[in-house]
């Protein structure tokens, strides 16, 4: 874990998901519980690229952090490795937004293709999912939004915007909750069955 000093190095800002971010300390204050426990040093940090901010803890001046919020976004391991990579990828390039909604897309593509939905394009696949009830309606118009502005990215439209970080992030939304979705919660259920 890293200090709570001047800057805070951790690998990428929870916001830009620039790697090593250049976070600096704006604010520091002490902070305990209402029986005067608890004690812990905060500082306030803000990223000089995109100006989010990082708030962190610890339990003395420039020991060790033992909390940081927002957390950096992380991949749960109960996901298969192509799309994970994926997955992860597009997180750390939230920063290059027009990469970052053609990985996720990419993600969105290997989760299907691993559920065996491989056969047709990406469209009938999602309405495939929707027929045997993998996702519900919704889940395949948000689908559908990420898949064209994928495509618009990967044509090179002319007539298409191109995304923001905003729309970077709400396209990695849809990949991960997709991924909750097909894969994580399938496999807590599954470890909860083992252990009763």
């Amino acid at each position: 874990m890293p200090t709570l000093s001047q800057n805070l190095v951790i690998d990428r800002c929870p916001h830009c998901s620039v790697a090593n971010p250049n976070l600096s300390a704006k604010q520091q204050l002490d902070t305990r519980d209402h029986m005067g426990a608890n004690y812990r040093v905060w500082n306030v940090y803000a990223c000089e690229r995109c100006g989010g901010v990082v708030t962190a803890a610890s339990f003395a001046d420039r020991g060790e952090v033992v909390e940081i919020y927002p957390l950096p976004k992380s991949i749960k391991e109960d996901i298969p490795e192509r799309p994970r990579s994926f997955l992860q990828q597009a997180i750390d390039s939230l920063h290059a937004p027009s990469g970052a909604v053609m990985l996720a897309a990419s993600a969105v593509d290997s989760m299907l293709k691993l559920k065996g939905y491989a056969k047709g394009s990406l469209y009938d696949r999602i309405e495939k999912t929707v027929k045997d009830h993998v996702i519900t309606q919704d889940m395949a118009t948000w689908a559908h939004e990420v898949r064209l502005d994928a495509n618009d990215q990967r044509h090179a439209d002319e007539e298409a915007s191109l995304p923001s970080q905003a729309d970077a992030e709400r396209v990695v939304d849809f990949a991960m909750a997709l991924a909750e979705i097909l894969f994580v919660l399938p496999s807590r259920v599954q470890r909860g069955i083992t252990q009763a």
